[in-house]
């Protein structure tokens, strides 16, 4: 009863604090909702429009009597306020009458004549001179406040079983100013940074000078996972990258396909006199805003916009999605960009009550600077990414540097999350979601990780049913070593199994890492052409339960690695290292790797020990990382990777078998196609030099399992062509539902469409097969013609199942050709 107390005397003080608050629904005669409907506070620029459903949402920290609803070819509505809170309004609005000489838009809108469409092209050839790309050089302070909530706070979400104990956390409740729910904050992160730039040499560095965590100071990934979410956008840009998906920005210049525009109001903002622009969707399922927007009439550069992402559009778990952003004025012509605020309701289902969670970044740009010019070597010197005065920074730092204050609400969650910290019961809660989240159980008083526990249990031909336990050492996310471990048991073969591995970094600065380890475990070999560095990396096909097929092809590998990588500039890897390999079939009566050995009694060996030397370029530009220690956390995989590997091995030292050298390149690239979705592909190359046994040579990725895995060929099967040459490319399109949207029994499931091709050229010498003659396995190479694979696929199943139907074009006569296959897999995606 007294938490229900409690937050009936918080809400009343919100109430109090913000002057104004409206809700309710628009509707026509005949009670149908009417979407995009101008909600105004009259005389001013404080409005909204209605969303899909005719709902909206006001509020202000004036008081004001009157609220005006209108709609272009309906009669306005002035309503007055008789409270201060005005919840669940019900508007009806009446079919306007055509006046002569005056021309009404309803729904749709056309592009000739429409003065709104006018000013639009006004803003495509003025865009570029707004902002900083006016000047040779810019420099500014970046303050960004990311911040997490529980939404729709009310009494049966308190009175739960699991807030007993923690019922002061609501104590903190507020209400959004967007949609009017309450919610309780429980994270935030402060950042402050300066920003310099030089258009001219296309250079930009971000220094951070202070950062910090409310409760959760270890807690990196909270914050790395809203950066990968959030990404910084252009408005002007023709699209807007959000949750890795492309939305039309309503200044696009295909906006006049996709959007409606209507010129609604103008007015002084500030001394700028100002063109109001209403615009929403002209269709439904697409990646699409609704909003407004307000445009100066003699620069045409926007000084406030907001959109807010269309319900229906194809986009899971998010409930609501708002970004509001508005430009300063710097001169009569230039407009900079001062405050970007984005706002997110996750939420499990699209109900209106339904509870979900808020997560919200608030961006502050203040005190530019131009033309002040610095030397190239300032834009690419490497600096410490750590420094613990940023990390611990002092109240006095923060009150001086906040471009935003806090509001009491957000004062409230530091000390709330530090008491938060000492509840059992919230520690245990905490300690649940993060082993669901990493995989791995902390021991914090012995600095250990327990996991990953989704690789407990694993099963193939050669050990059966497969247990496995290992751990690693954790004092924190920025470690400067760590060290792991695993054992596992096969129950058919009756073996234990291990793996062990160190790493530590020497140099923070230019990441100088050395590494070590050792494994001895069964290993499905020739999944993929370019190797993985990880010495208890384990291939997803060596514990498959579900294969098409026997999957007999195993490896008993006995591994021995140790390398040092060295970052000389950002996101450029060099790397070299040793490797020591014993390697022999793991199932010897179903899968031979005998080879040709004169020196043997009988001319033939099974087993390869193998001596080698690589030297390794790795690089990843636009590569965006966090955290300072020997093991970082990537923000976003939407970035390409180039990858050089040179192997030297060398016969007779430590009784190595085999001298030959081995080139391999590999590189993959993402990128998007506006609003027709998002590409990834991967090219390989690769040759070896000299004889060696087929554990050397470089199979084609087959994939006999039952899953879609990128980068492989799920109509081959295990070792079906082998080469020493190859050249390999694959190419997988996801359309984001651009085409199922367009299609009316089908758009309403957000169904998402996916295509791929693969090929791959390769060659096997004479005399590679005259070794690996006693093996008795045949050894064939796509040279005739290019072996490829085609799929189609459906995503978005369910919002979780991808299923692909997989076909094969040619080599259809080998022995066990695989000419169609259906695979998926389990995506969590937004």
């Amino acid at each position: 009863m007294r938490s229900i107390l409690g937050l009936i005397a918080m809400m009343f003080s919100v109430a109090l604090a913000a002057q104004t608050k409206v809700s309710g629904v628009v509707v026509d005669d005949q009670g149908e909702a009417i979407p995009y409907a101008n909600v105004m506070f009259p005389n001013t620029t404080e409005g909204t429009i209605t969303n899909e459903d005719g709902r909206f949402y006001l509020e202000s920290d004036t008081t004001y009597p009157i609220l005006s609803i209108s709609m272009l070819g309906y009669t306005s509505q002035d309503i007055e306020l008789e409270k201060k809170v005005s919840y669940d309004l019900k508007v009806v609005l009446s079919e306007g009458e055509v006046l002569d000489e005056v021309v009404v838009y309803v729904g749709k809108q056309p592009k000739k004549g429409n003065p709104a469409v006018a000013i639009l092209r006004k803003i495509w050839e003025k865009k570029r001179q707004n902002g900083i790309h006016l000047f040779d050089q810019y420099k500014y302070d970046k303050y960004e406040k990311i911040e997490f909530d529980f939404n729709t706070i009310d009494s049966s979400f308190i009175n739960k079983k699991i807030f007993k104990g923690m019922e002061f956390i609501f104590d903190q409740v507020d209400t959004s100013r967007i949609t009017g729910k309450t919610y309780l904050p429980i994270f935030i992160n402060e950042s402050y940074s300066e920003v310099y730039g030089d258009n001219n040499l296309n250079e930009q560095i971000e220094k951070l000078l202070g950062n910090k965590n409310s409760g959760f100071s270890n807690n990196q990934s909270i914050v790395m996972y809203v950066k990968d979410l959030y990404a910084d956008y252009n408005i002007y840009d023709n699209y807007i990258r959000l949750f890795n998906k492309s939305f039309v920005s309503p200044l696009s210049r295909t906006g006049v396909d996709v959007y409606n525009y209507v010129l609604s109001d103008s007015a002084y903002i500030g001394n700028k006199w100002c063109y109001n622009i209403i615009y929403y969707p002209r269709r439904s399922n697409e990646l699409t805003f609704k909003g407004n927007f307000w445009v100066n009439d003699t620069t045409f550069a926007i000084k406030r916009i907001n959109m807010q992402a269309s319900k229906s559009a194809n986009l899971n778990w998010v409930k609501e999605l708002y970004i509001e952003q508005e430009f300063d004025v710097l001169n009569d012509t230039v407009f900079l960009l001062k405050r970007d605020y984005l706002m997110s309701d996750f939420s499990l289902r699209q109900k209106e009550s339904s509870k979900g969670v808020y997560g919200k970044r608030t961006t502050i740009y203040d005190h530019y600077k131009f033309d002040e010019e610095k030397p190239k070597s300032f834009y690419i010197k490497r600096v410490d990414p750590y420094n613990e005065l940023v990390y611990n920074r002092d109240s006095v730092f923060w009150q001086q540097n906040r471009l935003e204050a806090l509001n009491n609400d957000e004062k409230g969650v530091y000390k709330m999350l530090d008491t938060l910290k000492t509840v059992p019961k919230f520690k245990r809660l905490y300690d649940l979601a993060t082993i669901l989240v990493s995989g791995y159980v902390e021991l914090s008083d012995l600095n250990l990780d327990y996991g990953p526990i989704y690789s407990t249990f694993g099963f193939n031909d050669a050990e059966g049913m497969r247990l496995r336990a290992g751990g690693r050492t954790y004092f924190g996310p920025n470690d400067p070593w760590r060290i792991e471990g695993y054992t596992a048991y096969g129950f058919k073969d009756k073996k234990f199994k291990y793996g062990f591995s160190a790493k530590w970094l020497l140099d923070r600065k230019n990441r100088l890492i050395v590494s070590a380890g050792t494994r001895r475990d069964i290993e499905q070999l020739g999944v993929s052409l370019t190797a993985t560095n990880d010495v208890l990396g384990r291939s997803f096909a060596s514990s498959a339960i579900f294969t098409s097929g026997s999957n007999h092809t195993l490896t008993d590998i006995n591994l021995t690695t140790f390398s040092v990588g060295y970052e000389p500039i950002k996101n450029l890897t060099l790397r070299t290292g040793l490797t020591y390999r014993t390697l022999k079939s793991a199932l010897p009566d179903e899968f031979n790797l005998d080879y040709v050995d004169m020196d043997e009694p009988t001319g033939v060996a099974s087993q390869v020990k193998q001596f080698d030397i690589k030297a390794e370029i790795e690089y990843t530009p636009g590569k965006k990382t966090i955290g300072y220690g020997v093991d970082r956390g990537v923000v976003s995989n939407d970035y390409a990777r180039i990858h050089l590997l040179y192997t030297a091995g060398f016969e007779g030292f430590l009784e190595s078998d085999f001298n030959y050298r081995k080139l391999q390149f590999y590189y993959r690239q993402p990128f998007h196609v506006g609003g027709l979705g998002r590409s990834i592909t991967t090219i390989e190359a690769g040759k070896t030099f000299s004889e060696v046994p087929l554990s050397l040579l470089s199979p084609i990725p087959g994939n006999q399992t039952y899953f879609s895995i990128y980068n492989t060929f799920p109509n081959l099967n295990f070792y079906e062509f082998v080469t020493d040459t190859y050249v390999s490319g694959q190419l997988e399109h996801n359309f984001n539902g651009k085409l199922f949207s367009r299609i009316p029994l089908l758009k309403k499931l957000n169904l998402r469409e996916i295509v791929g091709v693969r090929g791959v050229w390769g060659d096997i010498s004479e005399e590679n097969i005259l070794l690996n003659s006693p093996s008795g396995n045949l050894l064939i190479a796509p040279s005739n013609q290019v072996y490829y694979e085609y799929s189609f696929g459906v995503g978005n199943i369910f919002k979780l199942l991808r299923i692909d139907f997989n076909f094969r074009g040619n080599y259809l006569d080998l022995p066990d050709a695989r000419n169609f296959s259906v695979t998926g897999n389990l995506q969590f995606s937004f």
